[in-house]
């Protein structure tokens, strides 16, 4: 049963970099299926990463077989889906009554079930890889944590202006709860710190750097002025994350892929 719930979930992190790369493209047939307005190229290539940064992990998780690693990832998705229901459906019933918004509300919804569901299958399956995250790893993801909270709060409370581009109010929660799932993901890797557990969020995390920073670097030369320190930030934060899932991921002689000392934990 496991192996063929591994291929399914291969098949479903590789549909995952499709849509990335169809949003990246702003294929008009993949946007009409987001509901919300997306003002700009930036949004679209924005939820782009998120769907990388989502569909690595999965891919990953498949053809390695740690099955362990899914309940980081449910419970991210299950914020994130959960929060944009309720959200959703609060616009519904409001004010404009848009079918579409309907639809989006119940397959969240339904997601956020199918999460809960995984997280409760998962919890109790070993980690393979039971080496230790290394201290630099665990600190990173602390400060994460920290920047997410805050920057996903703020967002859902429409407080503060996080992103380097503009945003309307429903983009801004929406945007919101995709921070707050993350969080929740990089929690987990604090509190259950093992490689195995490790290697998902930092393959979603490159996922979505690779996607972000050629047009983040871009937008320098169009961003306004009021705008500019953001841009930069987020660009710092980009630039220090994809460096350490690159280090760790591939070139740190302990835990890269394929190495000795990680193939050969077990439980």
């Amino acid at each position: 049963m496991h192996r063929y719930f591994r291929y399914l979930l291969v098949v479903l992190g590789a549909t995952g970099l499709l849509g990335a790369a169809a949003f990246f493209m702003q294929a008009p047939w993949i946007a009409g299926l987001w509901p919300w307005p997306a003002y700009g190229r930036l949004s679209n290539i924005f939820v782009a990463s998120i769907l990388a940064a989502a569909a690595a992990p999965v891919m990953w998780i498949g053809l390695s077989g740690e099955l362990a690693a899914i309940t980081g990832g449910a419970l991210n998705f299950m914020v994130t889906y959960g929060g944009m229901a309720a959200f959703s459906l609060g616009v519904y019933l409001s004010a404009t009554g848009r079918t579409p918004i309907l639809l989006f509300t119940i397959v969240c919804a339904a997601l956020a079930i199918v999460c809960l569901v995984l997280i409760i299958w998962a919890r109790r399956i070993p980690f393979h890889a039971t080496r230790p995250t290394p201290r630099v790893v665990r600190i990173s993801f602390g400060v994460f944590i920290v920047v997410l909270l805050l920057a996903g709060g703020s967002l859902v409370l429409k407080t503060q202006r996080i992103f380097p581009w503009s945003l309307n109010a429903q983009q801004s929660v929406l945007y919101g709860w995709i921070f707050l799932g993350a969080a929740f993901y990089f929690a987990y890797g604090v509190a259950r710190p093992v490689w195995g557990n490790a290697v998902g969020q930092l393959l979603g995390f490159l996922a979505y750097d690779l996607v972000l920073i050629i047009p983040f670097l871009r937008h320098f030369s169009t961003v306004t002025p009021d705008l500019r320190v953001n841009l930069t930030v987020y660009t710092a934060v980009l630039v220090y994350s994809g460096l350490l899932a690159i280090w760790f991921l591939f070139i740190h002689r302990s835990t890269r892929f394929g190495a000795a000392s990680v193939q050969s934990d077990s439980v």
